[in-house]
């Protein structure tokens, strides 16, 4: 029986996986015995324990209001996603529009546009000659970014409900609008919230938009943690880095726990 394990082991194949294994969560691994430092440079190995690195991360103002600003982003963000995507991937589920296929494309497209071009587009045309507010083009840009994600993974819902089912409320007496609220919702309301926590965790961690739509006392906490590092270069980013990366991991667990989230993606 070792030999057959030593054997697994050393196959070929489960080596490649090993390696890309390591190569995936290493620098993660890094991060996180990084942020438990006890010297006061971000090094490696660290020189020695200590969690004065994580409890300095929730006494920094600037990464309080930054946090703060992102959440507000992430959660009215993604609840606007929500209110525009579900009615759209309703229409395209249910509906046979024309020019569906060029719909699609269109509501897809700021996944297909780099993040960095979008954030360049709403200063340079929205922010600077009109004089939009860095808020509201910051809420924008968030917004459409996300919206692509609560329309695929809703369509998903839907594609998986029969139609059949709304079309036997509708005969036995139902508005339309009553069987879309009593029999489509409560059957799709798995891929709606994996759609909210898909939509959160991608407004939360973003960056290429966030850094040309960034003002005075208008920074999401990615922005705020680059510009943290460029004037101080202690552990506490990395702390901060690895409590975020376990926030995202254990949202997206709890989803997959619960909700069973690989279902909708």
């Amino acid at each position: 029986m070792n030999s057959n394990l030593l054997s697994r082991l050393i196959n070929p194949a489960n080596l490649v996986l090993w390696l890309v294994i390591v190569f995936l969560i290493g620098p993660f691994l890094i991060i996180v015995a990084a942020s438990f430092s006890a010297g006061d440079t971000l090094a490696f190995p660290p020189q020695g324990f200590s969690l004065k690195w994580v409890y300095k991360v929730f006494t920094i103002e600037s990464f309080q209001q930054s946090f703060v600003t992102s959440m507000v982003l992430a959660v009215g963000g993604t609840l606007v996603t929500l209110a525009l995507g579900v009615p759209a991937a309703y229409a395209m589920a249910r509906y046979d529009m024309p020019f569906s296929e060029t719909v699609r494309t269109i509501v897809s497209s700021p996944i297909i546009v780099p993040g960095i071009i979008v954030g360049l587009a709403l200063l340079r045309y929205f922010v600077v000659p009109v004089g939009m507010s860095i808020t509201l083009a910051l809420f924008l840009a968030h917004t459409a970014l996300v919206l692509p994600y609560a329309v695929r993974v809703v369509s998903a819902s839907l594609n998986n409900l029969r139609s059949d089912m709304e079309e036997a409320a509708v005969l036995l007496g139902c508005s339309r609008a009553g069987a879309f609220f009593r029999v489509v919702m409560p059957n799709i309301k798995g891929g709606i919230l994996s759609a909210f926590i898909l939509g959160f965790v991608t407004s939360f961690n973003q960056v290429p938009v966030s850094l040309f739509l960034s003002g005075p006392g208008v920074r999401t906490l990615p922005i705020d943690m680059l510009g943290y590092m460029e004037i101080v270069f202690d552990p506490s980013i990395a702390a901060l880095s690895s409590l975020l990366a376990f926030l995202s991991m254990g949202i997206v667990l709890l989803a997959e726990r619960f909700l069973g989230f690989s279902r909708y993606v």
